[in-house]
């Protein structure tokens, strides 16, 4: 479609691009930092998420001690967190959403609000991690205070490479 639309003069742009300013940054972005556990599955869902993102089938996944617990396809975070939560029965949970590795962000873009802090406090999902620059924080003030008032850690990293 976008071949179709540029032969016709037409440029798509990034869909972010009035958006720079809630896009995720780098680093630790709540008070709390994720712990060595949290860590650990951050990297072993980081990889599973960039694959199943790269497929153009959901962007997130739901990690217990280093265990892939649950895929995101078109349910979305929220059901794909309270089904993974209903399987491990209690244990903590993290949350990695990965960007599709794709190197432009004109559809599909990753997004995290105050309703998905809730989702998290609900089903016991401790961290979160997602790709900084590349991700939506709607509602930014609101999110953040939420997640600091629950102890959730969000981590912002640097987009896999394509």
């Amino acid at each position: 479609m976008a071949k179709v639309l540029a032969d016709e003069g037409i440029q798509l742009v990034d869909s972010t691009l009035l958006l720079k300013p809630l896009l995720a940054p780098a680093g630790t972005i709540t008070k709390r930092k994720t712990d060595a556990d949290e860590q650990r599955d951050i990297e072993y869902g980081r990889r599973i998420a960039y694959t199943l993102a790269s497929l153009d089938l959901g962007q997130s996944v739901a990690v217990a001690d280093r265990a892939c617990v649950a895929l995101e396809a078109m349910e979305g975070t929220d059901a794909m967190l309270r089904r993974a939560a209903s399987l491990v029965e209690g244990k903590r949970l993290t949350l990695v959403k990965a960007s599709s590795r794709r190197r432009h962000l004109l559809f599909d873009v990753p997004v995290i609000g105050p309703g998905t802090i809730d989702v998290m406090i609900e089903t016991n999902t401790t961290a979160l991690a997602v790709d900084a620059g590349r991700t939506l924080m709607l509602d930014k003030e609101e999110l953040l205070a939420k997640a600091n008032a629950a102890k959730i850690a969000i981590l912002g990293m640097e987009p896999a490479e394509s």
